[in-house]
This record gives C-alpha cells, structure tokens and sequence, in this order.
C-alpha cells in the first residue's frame, strides 16, 4: 500500500524529532526509526488500528507518546496527523 502523509503530520514530525534531538543527542532519531516502524506495521495490517472517529484510524508508537492518525482509501494510507497523546486531542480533526 502507498502512504502518503499530509503537510501538518509532516510538519509534526520534523517538530517532534527536533524537540527529542534537542532533549537528548541521538533520540529524535531513535523517534524516526520508532516512527518508521509505525508506519510499517500499518502497511502491513493496515486495518488492525483501532477505528477512533468516523474512518480515522490510531496507531499507537513504541516508547514515544505518539500516536499515527490515519485513514485508508482504496489502496492509499493518508496519515494525516502524527499527534502527541497528551496535548489537545482532536486538534486534527478538520484535516
């Protein structure tokens, strides 16, 4: 399956890596390897996430508090947000 992700969730990445890298050398990109390993499984068992509103699906990371908002469509992964669990849930719910 092809994944695409939006201009926001990209944008919360390169924001979550640079917060992690600034915290600790070499953990913003362990949060991408964790990030990318994500997104695999989600390739993998795309409809094994957990339905969190309408067709949007949430895949929860590995050792960061970090959760992939996705949709799917035909043979297409929209990732459309890459939210932090605990600050403003459902700020990504008009993407």
């Amino acid at each position: 399956m092809e994944i695409v992700f939006s201009s926001a969730a990209l944008e919360e990445v390169r924001e979550a890596a640079a917060y992690y890298e600034g915290e600790v050398e070499g953990l913003g990109r362990a949060f991408l390897a964790t990030l990318q390993d994500g997104v695999s499984e989600i390739r993998n068992f795309p409809n094994a996430s957990r339905i969190i509103r309408g067709d949007f699906r949430r895949h929860l990371l590995s050792r960061f508090p970090h959760g992939i908002i996705y949709q799917i469509h035909g043979g297409t992964i929209f990732i459309v947000a890459v939210m932090h669990l605990k600050r403003k849930p459902g700020y990504w719910q008009n993407r």
